[in-house]
């Protein structure tokens, strides 16, 4: 059995903090360009209006008899008409219509969420270094596994689609995990206890942390999706919109679809991680099920997001039941993580703290 390297550990730990501090400054940041969104909508739409304005300009310079139909809608819109789709500036493929701007805030937080992400990688390899195992074998290492995952995808997405705007939720939720990482479920580096020695740890255990990363990313897209369908609502009732911001954030239909699709891969992933755990369960203890705790709730789970993705996709349970049905799935697994693990007697009691 490998020797311990407690001087190591402690320095895992202390970058542990580091990287919880930099992911709360970028959160601060991507908070700070939700809340000069306002000039940002202003000056896109100044451009919009201008450019509108530009080929109003250009159709009525045309002969009347090829100007035709196509400058009725035009004048009837005017241009100083509110851009249409709810005044939204982003498409149902969660691209800007138009070029953002430099949102030297939300550039900050990216940057300041690169950092903290390094950070963190070298505190989770650092600490399985010191104690010569993969660093998942307790509470405080799940919670910090999975927060790095959550920030690595949604920085590797970031490279591909701008989703700078889901910055503020998941940035904080990543630095919720790690304050309550660090807080709640502080750990010393030790030796696995033996009925976690086994190769099905690394199978088992990594799948799940994926699995809940996914979770995660689709609970933040789902609870940004019922605030954009009550300022959607709001808006074709007339009323005033309270919530400029979400001008730069995509549709409720938009933000539902994306969530869909992750949680179709979450729910993939969440299947192995109860197939996997059976098999490890028949090797442990000489049963592939045994009505613990812990496998009732990783089944209640795995019901959930299954309802989840057949409602939807049969029954059509779009729109805010889909997203209620989303958050009630993660809040399963919050409690799966949390509740079930330190109040529940069982054999996983050693995956407590």
């Amino acid at each position: 059995m490998p020797t311990i390297n407690e001087q190591l550990g402690a320095y895992s730990d202390l970058f542990m903090l580091l990287a919880a501090m930099a992911y709360a400054i970028a959160f601060i940041a991507f908070a700070w360009d939700l809340a000069k969104s306002s000039r940002t909508i202003r000056e896109l739409e100044s451009g919009l209006l201008a450019e509108e304005a530009k080929q109003l300009a250009t159709v009525g310079a045309r002969p009347a008899e090829s100007a035709g139909a196509g400058a009725g809608p035009a004048k009837d819109r005017g241009p100083h008409a509110p851009p249409a789709d709810d005044g939204l500036l982003v498409n149902e493929s969660m691209n800007y219509t138009r070029d953002a701007g430099k949102r030297t805030a939300a550039r900050i937080g990216v940057s300041v969420a690169w950092i903290a992400a390094a950070i963190q990688a070298f505190a989770v390899v650092s600490r399985g270094v010191a104690a010569g195992r993969v660093p998942w074998g307790n509470m405080y290492e799940f919670l910090t596994t999975g927060a790095l995952v959550v920030a690595v995808v949604f920085l590797a997405v970031l490279v591909k689609k701008d989703l700078r705007f889901m910055g503020t939720f998941v940035i904080g939720l990543v630095t919720l995990m790690l304050c309550g990482a660090t807080m709640g479920f502080p750990t010393p580096v030790a030796h696995l206890v033996p009925a976690l020695q086994s190769p099905w740890l690394i199978i088992h255990v990594s799948i799940a942390v994926l699995a809940s990363s996914l979770f995660t990313i689709t609970f933040a897209l789902s609870i940004l999706q019922l605030i954009q369908a009550d300022r959607q609502s709001k808006l074709a009732a007339g009323k005033p919109d309270k919530f400029a911001f979400l001008r730069m954030v995509p549709s409720a239909a938009a933000l539902e679809n994306f969530a869909y699709r992750i949680n179709a891969v979450g729910f993939v992933m969440w299947t192995f991680t109860l197939m996997a755990g059976a098999v490890w369960a028949e090797a442990a203890w000489g049963r592939y099920w045994g009505w613990d705790t812990k496998e009732v709730w990783t089944f209640v789970i795995w019901v959930v997001f299954a309802g989840y993705l057949h409602a939807r996709a049969t029954r059509g349970w779009t729109g805010t039941r889909s997203a209620w049905l989303s958050i009630i799935g993660y809040l399963c697994i919050v409690f799966n993580f949390t509740v079930v693990n330190i109040y529940f007697n069982g054999l996983h009691s050693y995956a407590g703290v």
